[in-house]
């Protein structure tokens, strides 16, 4: 099996783990068909790609469209590669179901699309503190200085200053499954995960899990969940 799905964001909501209640992010995990592999003997690597979501014959590139008829499955809106597990093997066309990958307790990382935001000031897009409101002050919400005069004599690449807010990749990691649904492909997550409502994630296992504090709460949410 894979090390990862992908899905889509359903919403938010709660749940009881343990007599508290937990914030929960909602997602419809696959099912994922298998579209192609890599191979050491080709690639250089194990590797499967998935597909997600539904798309219309006419609306597919012909070359794309070859893909998926060699492989057996209807056109996907969405492809994502993932390694695959040591010591497992998969075929093309079989299906991919969120509960052969994850389990309860299992730290996963999340990544999606933030909200695009638009043009933004600094004050919002960076968090700054803003000047007076009061005597005789003209600039509320400006950014300020942004440079010097004789040295350096330029503004700095990477000054934080208004512009472009959202609408960025983010990954989120060392979420923590808190339920998985079968039947419905539906897992939760405890904690938000980047995103608006309706668009496209990719859950894979988590980086983090080998490192000290990972693996304290891994054992600790295993410990809750068995």
């Amino acid at each position: 099996m894979p090390k990862g799905i992908i899905g889509k964001k359903i919403g938010m909501t709660r749940v009881f783990v343990g007599g508290k209640t937990v914030p929960a992010t909602v997602i419809q995990a696959g099912p994922c068909p298998v579209v192609n592999l890599r191979t050491v003997n080709k690639d250089g690597y194990d590797a499967v790609i998935l597909g997600f979501g539904e798309r219309k014959e006419k609306n597919t590139p012909k070359p794309l469209l070859a893909v998926f008829k060699k492989a057996g499955v209807k056109p996907t809106n969405v492809l994502k590669e993932f390694p695959l597990k040591e010591g497992e093997s998969i075929q093309v066309g079989q299906e991919v179901r969120v509960e052969e990958v994850f389990e309860k307790g299992d730290l996963v990382d999340i990544t999606g699309k933030s909200k695009g935001r638009g043009f933004t000031s600094v004050m919002k897009r960076w968090d700054f503190g803003g000047f007076p409101r009061s005597h005789g002050h003209r600039y509320h919400r400006a950014v300020g200085s942004i440079g010097c005069r004789t040295e350096p004599g330029r503004v700095w690449k990477t000054k934080r200053m208004a512009g472009h807010y959202g609408n960025e990749t983010i990954t989120v990691l060392g979420l923590e499954v808190v339920d998985i649904i079968p039947e419905k492909n539906v897992i939760l997550v405890k904690g938000s995960v980047p995103g608006a409502v309706n668009s496209t994630v990719y859950l894979k296992s988590s980086v983090i899990s080998d490192r000290r504090k990972g693996k304290l709460k891994l054992q600790k949410s295993k410990a809750l969940y068995v």
